[in-house]
């Protein structure tokens, strides 16, 4: 009887040992699976968007490089033309526009950048746009007689009426073969009278050469500036506009920090004898000989732009030795454009806007150009 019941207490005991043991076992399996997917989650990467980067998108409207109009761009990316990118220590906004493709409004070229939805007047406006960038890639086709070629325009303002010139164009331009590039700007003039047809750009250097200095034939460059910026350099600008004065501020480690001023509603350029000697070189021989009315931009909207509007473009230089670049288009295909360095690429880490209450709306601007 002894023995019966001891057998009998030695069998529980191994039923229950086997019994936690195999609990164990579970919990363990369990516990594992937990970890496992906990870990999977923490590897899905987050999408991190242009509007994290630079909070300020609630101003402006974002154009892509196939012409498309996206709207505010809150939350949003696009793999071919806007997205952000990780340069080992920062988060960067990335706009990439090809040489060919759809073009947005009445322009030549493509661009991916940002207008923005309000538009204030020079002689009222209280306005600023800051940013700093790095160019990262220009095309690497194109008439090196022709001005625009290899050049991205990465800062604007615009007018947003009557013939919708331009008091300003941040330009970055690099000759294939060079380690550095050139930074300048443009005013463009506003035209006196109904045609628009004979306007023209004055050109001023910041760092390294203006926009005339071009090559002797279609192959052959300038030299390189030695005082330039190179491809994927840091540098900023400051763009103020008040009570009817532009000024510039441009600023760059290693190099000499640039300041630039420009009454935007007086002119200077109001008679024939004001036609500067680059512009007799550059525009009067393709008929671009006009003069700017008196008060320049005054009682004009104008608004800021943001980003890469690439200056090269297929057009035969026959059509226009300044603008038209007879660079390669591969027939607009911008997946081939971008597999041969036929694009322009530049990224932004910081942007600031300062809007002033007197800006309104610049629906009618988006209203012609969609």
């Amino acid at each position: 009887m002894i023995k019966q019941h001891l057998s009998k207490l030695t069998t529980c005991l191994l039923l229950c040992v086997f019994a936690t043991l195999s609990s164990c076992k579970n919990e363990a399996k369990e516990t594992e699976t937990t970890t496992t997917t906990t870990e999977t989650e923490k590897e899905a990467p987050k999408t991190v968007y242009a509007s994290d980067v630079i909070p300020f998108f609630d101003d402006w409207k974002l154009i892509l490089g196939d012409g498309s109009n996206v709207g505010i761009a809150n939350n949003f990316e696009n793999k071919d033309f806007f997205y952000t990118a990780n340069d080992g220590k920062d988060n960067w906004v990335v706009f990439k526009a090809p040489n060919g493709g759809s073009t947005h409004g009445t322009s030549n070229n493509t661009r991916t950048e940002l207008a923005q939805i309000k538009k204030w007047y020079p002689k009222t406006a209280n306005d600023k746009l800051t940013a700093t960038l790095k160019v990262m890639n220009v095309s690497a086709t194109g008439d090196a007689r022709v001005a625009a070629t290899h050049a991205v325009v990465v800062g604007q303002i615009h007018s947003a009426d009557a013939f919708e010139n331009e008091p300003l164009k941040i330009f970055y331009k690099k000759y294939p073969g060079h380690d550095k590039g050139s930074v300048f700007w443009h005013y463009e003039i506003n035209t006196a009278g109904d045609d628009n047809s004979k306007r023209w750009d004055y050109s001023s250097a910041v760092w390294g050469n203006d926009f005339s200095v071009v090559g002797t034939d279609a192959n052959t460059y300038p030299e390189e500036p030695t005082d330039g910026i190179k491809l994927g350099e840091e540098f900023s600008y400051e763009i103020e506009v008040k009570d009817g004065i532009m000024n510039l501020t441009f600023t760059s480690a290693g190099h000499e920090t640039k300041t630039f001023t420009k009454n935007l509603i007086e002119s200077e350029f109001a008679a024939k004898t004001d036609i500067p000697e680059q512009t007799q070189k550059l525009f009067v021989p393709i008929g671009q000989d006009g003069v700017e009315r008196k008060e320049a931009y005054k009682g004009e909207g104008c608004f800021f732009k943001l980003g890469a509007y690439n200056q090269t473009n297929g057009k035969s230089p026959e059509v226009n030795m300044n603008w038209c670049s007879g660079a390669e288009t591969h027939g607009g295909d911008i997946q081939k454009q971008y597999a041969d360095g036929n694009y322009a690429e530049v990224w932004f880490k910081t942007g600031s806007i300062s809007v002033s209450d007197a800006a309104v709306s610049n629906d009618g601007y988006f209203a012609k150009n969609d």
